[in-house]
């Protein structure tokens, strides 16, 4: 017998497991049902496609027995099963980025983590909940050695070579003292029912049967009472998604939901749509009431299942919906497609491609309806899914303006996130320009950053946009219907041409403290220049978008990489009019003014959102002047 450790992710899921960290135990029933409807459905697809899984017998069920007296439930499914290198990789190992994504947000806080686990498909591991020791004894289709796999949960786990009639896999939990109710046949029954009753594959549990005696008309016994078990089938075995809306109750949907997602939480909201025509389909699609912990993770899982005809094709498929719909939880059920469809024909097949754009448009069109007439719903969806709906504004140009009529934004004039259909209503008709600034902040910084000053000053709306992911996509959208995107930096205020003389008249006046401000700053700065943008502010910092060095970083960013060498060079703009700006011009005391000049371009990166490079440089400085002052 050949002992294994746990991988260390897989050991800390074994440790909230056994610590009983998730309160609703019961679920541990629904984990392994649904990895056996999962290998049926493996085998299935095989000996559909695959040549040389043409001869195995496909008889789909799985069974449930109770043994009271040895304490023991076991899970019995006719699947795909596994041997003994799949053994070690999928009881072993952690190997999916939600689980990774999981463990890496645990705070040690045992409720917090316990809600956290809510959001968790707990799998397999869930078993050691109820279980002081699960074996496993399994053999892999077209394969003639089965395996049992052991363990107590306590950090190790054991394999070795066993006997087992068929393919398939047969869990065997040896319940705890204090979790007996799951010995109890009406307990698994009404478990089985609540979770799943729509797994599309029988469900038998082994009940006792008991038989009264048989009587001739003289009252003589025939044939005496008996109990005998007997394999009684406990759920519908239906696929839900291929039922009529009307007979579907909400309550189903959400259960086939936490079985689908593995999630003890209800959806947000659901959305099922039948296809009938030149091409038929059916989807069944749900929205998370909370994002998925590995949905900003390159490896994130995807969350849609194919089937064809109602044969499982994939569930590891990422180009079935675009990436910023990721999200979703859901089934896509075609009718027209080949079983043996692979990744490469599911990514140019043209039926393929008119069923995802149609659910992309239907999915999207749902969104505007929530939107419309659930506004907190739509809100909920909103603060967990937003970021990543903006991802469609690059990626798929021909929904782009649907996308944009779903975003929410902040304003400078708004406390309340306004949609687009909102804002433009107060833009000036004539120039149809939307205005927007984006940084990586706070709402509260960006609103306050000087650049908005002189829009402030003539009353005119901002979109505030702060999130990263505003940065990279923003400067793409250069459109919505008539309107034009326009950044605060690039935009022309109607008054410019008007302050050009005065302008000028400052530019002689500041000359030399200009130049000196550019001698003091040196490379820190590409220039320094005056402007009458500013209203309270003494400095800000302006990009020059003519710059090469700007334009290569902007690409970078927008490509999701971090740009290799230094940020290009800030221009330093200066007000004129402000207090600090004159008292240091007429300041003889070239010490004070070296030092306000770092001092007031560290400011301006700050409101910029740029990091200060030299902490204790601009304390050091900050310090001299506080000291010059009072």
């Amino acid at each position: 017998m050949a002992k294994h450790k746990f991988q260390t992710e897989a050991n800390q899921i074994l440790n909230l497991m056994i610590h009983s960290l998730y309160s609703n135990k019961e679920i541990f029933l629904r984990e392994l049902i649904s990895n056996a409807s999962d290998a049926l459905d493996k085998l299935n697809m095989l000996v559909l496609t695959d040549e040389n899984y043409k001869n195995i017998s496909f008889d789909p069920r799985i069974e449930i027995y109770i043994d009271k007296d040895a304490k023991t439930l076991t899970i019995r499914d006719t699947g795909i099963g596994m041997n003994e290198e799949d053994l070690i990789k999928n009881l072993g190992t952690i190997a999916n980025s939600g689980t990774k994504a999981f463990l890496e947000q645990l705070s040690g806080d045992a409720k917090k983590d316990a809600h956290l686990i809510g959001q968790f498909g707990v799998g397999f591991y869930s078993a050691f909940m109820v279980a002081n020791e699960v074996e496993v004894i399994t053999k892999k289709a077209n394969e003639d050695q089965a395996y049992k796999w052991i363990s107590k949960g306590d950090g190790e786990f054991e394999i070795e070579q066993a006997e087992l009639d068929g393919h398939g896999t047969k869990i065997i939990l040896h319940i705890n003292d204090e979790d007996v109710e799951f010995l109890d046949e009406y307990r698994i029954e009404s478990i089985v029912k609540k979770y799943s009753n729509h797994i599309p594959f029988p469900i038998f549990l082994e009940k006792e049967k008991f038989t009264p005696a048989k009587k001739d008309d003289d009252g003589n016994e025939i044939e005496p009472e008996k109990t005998e078990k007997v394999l009684e089938q406990i759920n519908k075995a239906s696929a839900l998604w291929t039922l009529p809306k009307s007979e579907i109750t909400d309550e189903e949907y959400k259960e086939f939901y936490q079985t689908l997602a593995h999630s003890s939480e209800e959806p947000l909201h659901w959305m099922h749509h039948k296809a009938e025509g030149a091409i038929e389909y059916t989807t069944l699609f749900y929205i998370p009431s909370k994002a998925p912990l590995d949905i900003y993770r390159v490896d994130y899982q995807p969350g849609v299942k194919l089937y064809i005809n109602r044969v499982f094709i994939t569930d590891d498929e990422k180009e079935l919906m675009p990436t910023y719909l990721r999200f979703l939880r859901g089934i896509i059920d075609s009718k027209d497609l080949p079983l043996n469809v692979s990744r490469e024909i599911l990514q140019s097949n043209p039926v393929m491609a008119k069923i995802r754009n149609a659910s992309v448009k239907k999915v999207l069109s749902e969104l505007a309806k929530m939107m419309k007439k659930d506004k907190e719903k739509y809100d909920v969806f909103y603060s967990e899914f937003g970021n990543v709906l903006k991802e469609g504004l690059y990626s798929d140009f021909g929904n782009r303006e649907k996308i944009l009529e779903l975003l929410k934004f902040h304003t400078i004039n708004s406390d309340e996130m306004v949609t687009l259909e909102e804002f433009i209503k107060n833009v000036d008709q004539e120039k149809k320009e939307i205005y927007y600034i984006t940084g990586k902040m706070s709402v509260d910084m960006l609103k306050n950053s000087p650049v908005l000053e002189k829009f402030k000053a003539k009353g005119i709306d901002v979109l505030v946009l702060n999130e990263e992911i505003d940065t990279i996509v923003f400067p793409m959208v250069t459109e919505y219907k008539e309107y034009k995107f326009v950044n605060v930096t690039d935009a022309k205020l109607e008054d410019e041409e008007a302050q050009k003389e005065e302008k000028e008249k400052l530019q002689k006046e500041y000359e030399n403290f200009v130049k000196e401000l550019k001698d003091t700053l040196g490379d820190d700065v590409k220039d320094v220049e005056i402007t009458l943008d500013l209203t309270d502010s003494p400095v800000a910092i302006k990009e020059d978008k003519e710059d090469p060095a700007y334009m290569m970083y902007q690409m970078m960013k927008q490509m999701g990489q971090n740009p290799e060498g230094p940020a290009p060079k800030p221009i330093l703009q200066i007000n004129p009019k402000h207090e600090l700006i004159q008292k240091l011009k007429s300041s003889s005391d070239q010490n004070l003014i070296s030092d306000a000049a770092k001092v007031l371009l560290e400011q301006a990166k700050l409101f910029a959102g740029m990091e200060i490079e030299d902490t204790l440089d601009f304390v050091t400085r900050l310090n001299r002047i506080i000291a010059k002052a009072v």
